[in-house]
């Protein structure tokens, strides 16, 4: 299925299929914001010679893009297993989001991978809970401490509704090294 919201001008097609939250679920507000962000300037709309003009006025005044930062270097440390260090000092990543709103939302599974492509393990031994239904904003966060370092890992969060039915809540997303082994070159 493949839906089409426009505000004004601006168009912007919607893949059911590939929506990672299915289409009944999407928030108002959250939709508002999409278009808002996507449509960027909501003047009414101009002539093509007015609008060329004010093109290249906006353009004068835009700066150009400040030089891509250096990515700082990564601490040296000890690589692999942390299951001997305490809990409280173990190295983790911590997956965070935040929902707009929830509709019979039972709560939410975090799954990691070594791959993009996967395979991925279920982390959570028990869901973190969602807020069921409600208009309000909720942030969730799961600290994975079950990490090597100097790995970087693959993660996406799964919503699980009332009925039981599970749906994948975010894209894959990636969590680079935290570390990198005693005597490795930086890079």
């Amino acid at each position: 299925m493949r839906l089409q919201l426009s505000l004004r001008s601006c168009r912007i097609p919607i893949d059911a299929e590939r929506t990672p939250m299915p289409l009944n679920r999407l928030v108002p507000i959250a939709v508002l914001a999409l278009l808002l962000a996507a449509c960027g300037d909501s003047s009414p709309p101009t002539a093509p010679a007015d609008r060329a003009a004010a093109e290249v006025a906006a353009a004068a005044k835009i700066a150009p893009a400040p030089a891509e930062k250096p990515k700082p270097e990564l601490p040296e440390g000890k690589c692999g297993d942390q299951s001997a260090v305490p809990a409280d000092q173990r190295i983790a990543n911590t997956p965070k989001w935040t929902t707009a709103s929830e509709v019979d939302n039972f709560g939410y599974d975090v799954y990691r991978g070594d791959k993009e492509e996967g395979p991925f393990v279920k982390l959570t031994a028990n869901p973190i809970l969602g807020a069921g239904t409600t208009d309000e904003t909720h942030k969730y966060e799961f600290r994975d401490d079950s990490i090597d370092p100097c790995k970087g890992y693959w993660y996406y969060v799964e919503s699980t509704s009332t009925g039981g039915v599970h749906e994948k809540f975010t894209p894959v997303f990636f969590a680079g090294p935290k570390r990198r082994s005693i005597g490795s070159p930086s890079k």
